[in-house]
């Protein structure tokens, strides 16, 4: 069982390993240790890891007092159990904690959970676990084959959700048959045997009949696919597909092997089996946008939302409900920031990025106790802007209450038992742009796309600056609860396949930005959602 799961490790992080070099490990007092040594100073340009590539000595040197493990407590990919936690005495104060967790090499994203728990007023727990986020995990520093390395493991993690449905073969099977012209034999009813292969996006192009032409590659080569004009309903499907998403066709091939004709396309897409999650109880409030500092920030508006949360109505429904507020979760965009676009500092009330930070804390500060706070950066936030992007530095969180939890972008947290991803949202610009029917005024339609492609920011190179970390963090598994983002300022809600899809607007009115490319926002409006049940309640300020 330990052989198998180290190999399983390495074959998740792209690489082969012979069985001498398992053994070496497995042997090893501190097997999950040795492994994450291995993975972080293997020559990435190996593709089978001997055992004359692992340097034991240098290990043991580096770290010399490793407790003994189990290899059997390794997390398979698809698992999210949690990893060892080990809390830090702080530098504040005793109530704030800082976390630390070891990364497993087979996790689908950086696998942390900072296991929270706070108590409201009448002594019910509220439990905060960070299940994935990339602070203090990211490992990019821009090099050739840490490109490589990225795109190989998004292949690697959506192709095997692909592979429960179709039986794929090589592309580079099919180039053998292709060079030595055998093509693939008609079946006795005269058509072509059915093929099928798996690859990533790599062009997308009309030809001159009107048809599409697809190039599709995995790692052993790649191959044309033609999607012909009259099969509509699968040429509508074609017609949404972006670059460097992962997909499944299925087809036959032409007589001299050069060609595949489409029949079937399969996207990594959920299972059609309800998502079946336990309830919990209370409510969660979902926002985003809030654009402190600008000077068209809504102030009255998030005033009157700081009143509901406080209770301070008449109306004893909105009143009962804030006594049911658990959370509030934040998708970025705290501050309008400094220097965002050209021009920014003549729409600002507040010049200095660090007292953005401080009256955006005063306005948290009054947020109720008995309510937990999430928040996550956005591109407006003072963090690094490619992404996924960490959590806000200790000199801005410092500048905030103990009790806010601050998670980097994207995140998936656990809120006692209902699984939320957080994503700011920027990769929703590149699907307006790309896939027909998507738009700002709706962008839970957006939000169905990256689902059904089970990835939060498909298009390499566009909008969306993209770090190529050696993990994809933006793999949509394990599949959440809630999909909550932000970024367009416009609210959204729908539901796919059981999940809540949450787009939650601003609190920023129409800036002169938005009035050039005529986009209409709405804001000061909030999605407050019963956890028991998912139902939304959209509340206006």
């Amino acid at each position: 069982m330990k052989e198998i799961k180290a190999q399983e490790v390495f074959l998740e992080a792209g690489y082969q390993i012979s069985p001498k070099a398992v053994e070496m490990i497995t042997s090893h007092s501190a097997p999950n240790d040795l492994i994450s040594y291995i993975l972080e100073n293997v020559d990435e340009s190996l593709f089978v890891i001997e055992a004359e590539h692992i340097d034991i000595e240098s290990f043991e040197k580096e770290y010399p007092d490793l407790p003994k493990e189990c290899l059997d407590e390794v997390p398979c990919s698809n698992d999210t159990s949690t990893s060892q936690v080990s809390p830090v005495p702080s530098t504040r104060s005793p109530a704030r904690s800082s976390i630390s967790s070891t990364l497993s090499p087979t996790s689908s994203s950086a696998t942390l959970r900072d296991e929270r728990c706070f108590s409201d007023s009448n002594g019910q727990v509220n439990n905060i676990n960070i299940m994935s986020d990339i602070t203090d995990m990211s490992t990019c520093v821009g090099e050739y084959m840490e490109f490589v390395q990225y795109f190989r493991n998004r292949y690697t993690k959506l192709s095997n959700i692909i592979r429960g449905r179709v039986t794929a073969r090589p592309i580079e099977s099919l180039n053998k048959n292709r060079k030595q012209s055998s093509g693939i034999r008609r079946g006795g009813g005269g058509d072509y045997n059915e093929t099928s292969i798996i690859g990533m996006v790599s062009e997308i192009r009309t030809t001159a009949n009107g048809h599409k032409m697809l190039q599709l590659e995995d790692p052993t080569g790649s191959f044309p696919v033609l999607v012909h004009q009259a099969e509509k309903d699968l040429f509508e499907e074609a017609s949404k597909l972006v670059l460097d998403e992962v997909i499944g066709i299925t087809g036959s091939m032409t007589n001299d092997g050069s060609l595949l004709i489409a029949k079937k396309l399969v996207l990594p897409d959920l299972p059609n089996i309800s998502n079946r999650r336990e309830g919990t109880w209370g409510k969660a409030v979902f926002t985003s946008d809030i654009h402190v500092g600008s000077s068209t920030f809504l102030e009255e508006e998030w005033c009157g939302f700081l009143d509901f949360l406080n209770g301070k109505t008449d109306n004893e429904q909105l009143k009962k409900m804030s006594e049911e507020i658990r959370f509030l979760v934040v998708a970025g965009d705290l501050v309008d920031g400094i220097g965002i676009f050209p021009g920014q500092e003549h729409e600002l009330d507040i010049l200095d990025i660090y007292d953005q930070y401080r009256k955006a804390a005063e306005y948290f500060d009054q947020v109720p106790e008995h309510i937990k706070i999430i928040i996550s950066p956005g591109n407006h936030d003072a963090v690094r802007q490619a992404e996924p992007q960490p959590r806000f530095p200790e000199r801005i969180t410092s500048l905030f209450s103990d009790r806010i939890t601050f998670v980097g972008n994207p995140a998936l947290v656990d809120l006692d038992g209902v699984k939320v991803l957080m994503y700011h949202g920027r990769s929703i610009d590149d699907l307006v742009a790309s896939v027909p029917g998507v738009s700002y005024q709706e962008p839970e339609k957006a939000m169905v796309e990256m689902i059904k492609r089970r990835h939060l920011s498909p298009i390499y190179g566009s909008r969306v600056s993209i770090a190529p970390e050696k993990q994809d963090h933006f793999v949509i598994d394990p599949i959440p609860d809630i999909l909550h983002c932000g970024h367009v300022h416009t609210v959204g809600i729908g539901n796919y396949k059981s999940v809540l899809l949450i787009n939650s607007g601003t609190w920023q009115s129409q800036t002169e930005f938005q009035k050039r490319v005529n986009l209409m926002p709405t804001p000061a409006k909030v999605p407050v959602v019963d956890l028991s049940t998912l139902r939304t309640t959209l509340l206006q300020f």
